[in-house]
C-alpha cells in the first residue's frame, strides 16, 4: 500500500508553499514561515528533505504532515518541561489568508514569534552517527573525552548534550559546552544543556514504552514575548542578552528529520541498528558516491517509497494510531 493510501490522503507532495497575500518571513531546508500578524508566525512544512545540509530535489509523500503532527503531539506531552509557541494547528482557525489554502491543512501551525537562539541543542543517549565517527577517530564526542571500549550505537551510563552552530544554509558545526557558554553566556548555557537533557529523558521513556530507543535528538530554543508588557526588540544582538520573555521550545520536537530513533526489538550494542529517520536516503547517497555538495541527486522510487513509509511508522509507533486527516485533535495554548 502506498503511503498517501496508508494515511488517507492524495497523493500530492508539497514542495514549496505558496500563500498569495501573505509575507514570507523565512524559508528554511524544510519549512515555510510566513508573517500572520499580532506578533504571530505561520509554519508551514514541506515534503521537501535535507541531508548533508543539502535540500534534496526529490521531495517525499506525507513527510511534512507527519512532523507536524508528530510535533504537535511532542509539544503537548512536554509542555510541563519547556513552555513552547504553539497558538493553534486547526487551519480553520488560521486569520486569512491561510485557512482559505486546504493544502496546508496537517502540515501547518500558527506560532507566536520568539527570538531564536541560533543553537541546535542535541542530547545524545547512545554513541552513534557523528558521535560514533568521532568517538572512533579521537575517544572524544563533541571534544570531550568519554570512556574507553565504547561500542558503536552502545548507551551511555548519562545522556550528553553537544550543542552546534546552527546554519541557515550550508553545514551545521559542532561546538564544545566551553563554547557554548563563550557565545552565549554561562548563565544561559547551563539552562538550555538542563532542559534539553530533561526533555531527552522524558521523551525516551516514552518512546521505549512504545517499542522504541530515542538514541538522540536536537531541540531548538527562542525568548518568547512577554504575555502583557511591550515586546522584546525585534533581534537581539547580544546574544548573552538573557532576554525578559522565557525560554521558549520551538520549531519541531522529536521527529524523524530532529531524532534518530530505533526499534528496540532490534537493538543490539555494537551494531547499526535500522532507524525510523532519513538516515536511508544517508545511506543511498554515500553509495551513490554524491560528494555531499549542491546540486544533490535525485533519489529512485524506491528510496522515496521506502522513506515516507519510515516516518509513517514511526508516527505510529510513537502517536499509536496512523496517521490521518482527523486523527489528531486541535492544539490550542492560548492567544487567539
Amino acid at each position: 500500500m502506498s503511503p498517501a493510501a496508508r494515511a488517507g490522503a492524495p497523493a500530492a507532495t508539497l514542495t514549496q508553499a505558496k500563500i498569495p497575500g501573505a509575507r514570507l518571513f523565512r524559508r528554511g531546508k524544510v519549512r515555510d514561515v510566513y508573517e500572520a500578524g499580532d506578533g504571530l508566525l505561520v509554519m508551514v512544512a514541506s515534503d521537501r528533505l535535507s541531508a548533508f545540509d543539502v535540500v534534496l530535489p526529490t521531495p517525499i509523500p506525507q513527510k511534512g504532515r507527519v512532523l507536524t503532527r508528530l510535533s504537535s503531539f511532542w509539544f503537548e506531552r512536554t509542555k510541563a518541561i519547556a513552555p513552547n509557541h504553539i497558538v493553534e494547528t486547526d487551519l480553520a482557525r488560521f486569520p486569512e489568508p491561510f485557512r482559505s489554502h486546504p493544502e496546508l491543512g496537517g502540515r501547518s501551525v500558527l506560532v507566536r514569534r520568539c527570538e531564536r537562539i541560533d543553537i541546535e541543542c542535541v542530547a545524545r543517549g547512545y554513541v552513534s552517527g557523528s558521535a560514533w565517527a568521532e568517538y572512533r577517530k579521537m575517544g572524544t564526542i563533541a571534544g570531550e573525552r568519554m570512556p574507553p571500549g565504547l561500542l558503536e550505537s552502545e548507551q551511555l551510563r548519562e545522556p550528553i548534550f553537544t550543542p552546534a552552530t546552527k546554519a541557515v544554509t550550508g553545514h551545521d558545526e559542532n561546538i564544545s559546552r566551553a563554547q557554548l557558554a563563550a557565545m552565549v553566556g554561562h548563565e544561559l548555557a547551563k539552562k538550555l544543556e538542563a532542559v534539553t537533557i530533561a526533555l531527552y529523558r522524558s521523551a525516551h521513556a516514552f518512546a521505549l514504552g512504545r517499542g522504541l530507543i530515542l538514541a538522540d535528538t536536537k531541540f531548538e530554543f527562542g525568548f518568547g514575548p512577554e504575555p502583557n508588557p511591550a515586546p522584546p526588540p525585534s533581534k537581539v544582538s547580544d546574544p548573552r542578552y538573557m532576554a525578559s520573555g522565557p525560554l521558549t521550545l520551538i520549531d519541531e520536537v522529536l521527529t524523524p528529520d530532529s531524532s534518530r530513533y530505533w526499534d528496540a526489538a532490534r537493538y543490539r550494542a555494537g551494531e547499526t541498528p535500522p532507524s525510523f529517520d532519513k538516515q536511508y536516503v544517508r545511506d543511498f547517497l554515500v553509495a551513490s558516491g554524491w560528494n555531499k555538495e549542491p546540486p544533490a541527486p535525485k533519489l529512485p522510487p524506491e528510496v522515496v517509497e521506502g522513506t515516507s513509509q519510515r516516518y509513517l511508522d514511526c508516527y505510529e509507533r510513537i502517536v499509536g494510531r496512523p496517521l490521518d486527516a482527523t486523527d489528531a485533535p486541535p492544539v490550542r495554548t492560548g492567544g487567539r
